[in-house]
């Protein structure tokens, strides 16, 4: 099967540090691999190379087999990729609906008068709410809102381009158990509907809930990829701790 999105032998120095050594992942349609590390693996810093926000140092990007680069983040969310990341990035003095066509609204001009239509966007909105099956309301305010209808919002909006893939990072951090559970429900949505998604998380709990595989980053090098049916929560900690040095 075509991979969604692939890397081959990508690298990262920031002047003479190297943060990425030579990482390959493979990634498929509908499959949901956990990236996992210890603050300083490099994974936040990967994410950011898929998201376009910066250029690796050397290796490839390809995207349904063919090698992209991507100069800024409208690259990468042009080649079907989109990124909910930890702070979220939401307006809460805003609806639920604005924030998910926040930057994308649609638009009707009459001559010289560009008018938002913001009953489409809150149709729009209730559809993609209603998909994901989370009780958000379109003119909900999102200062108002729990967590975990915080990352629907979120979520909902990568929804507008329909990626063929999304990367989770820390989704679950510093939310109630309840709203854990409403998340990693939102995650097996997107798996369901054939979304590649790749969960970054410190918890292990929720890795094994929701995640097919487990690949592994310590110091910038990948140490371990496997079928989450074939570790264990104590293997995946030693390879991150370094008890383990590789699979």
């Amino acid at each position: 099967m075509l991979a969604v999105l692939e890397l081959r032998g990508i690298t990262k120095h920031f002047g003479a540090i190297e943060v990425l050594r030579g990482v390959d992942l493979r990634l498929e349609s509908g499959e949901v691999p956990g990236l996992v590390g210890d603050n300083g693996a490099g994974k936040s810093t990967l994410v950011k190379i898929i998201a376009g926000n910066f250029p690796p140092t050397s290796g490839e990007i390809l995207i349904d087999g063919v090698p992209r680069h991507f100069h800024k983040p409208v690259d990468a969310r042009a080649r079907s990729i989109e990124v909910v990341y930890q702070d979220l990035t939401l307006c809460d003095n805003m609806s639920a609906g604005k924030n998910v066509y926040l930057g994308r609204e649609i638009r009707k001009t009459f001559g010289p008068i560009d008018l938002v239509e913001f009953k489409k966007i809150f149709e729009r909105a209730a559809e993609l709410f209603k998909e994901l099956k989370s009780e958000t309301l379109p003119k909900d305010l999102v200062r108002q809102m729990s967590g975990g209808q915080r990352q629907a919002v979120a979520i909902a909006r990568t929804r507008l381009s329909d990626p063929k893939s999304v990367r989770m990072d820390e989704p679950t951090a510093a939310i109630s158990v309840r709203q854990v559970a409403e998340v990693l429900d939102l995650i097996r949505r997107l798996e369901d509907t054939g979304h590649a998604v790749i969960l970054i998380s410190h918890r292990m709990p929720d890795v094994f809930a929701v995640c097919t595989r487990v690949m592994v980053l310590r110091r910038g090098t990948r140490v371990a990829d496997k079928p989450i049916a074939t570790t264990s929560p104590e293997e995946v900690t030693g390879f991150v701790t370094g008890a383990i040095a590789t699979a």
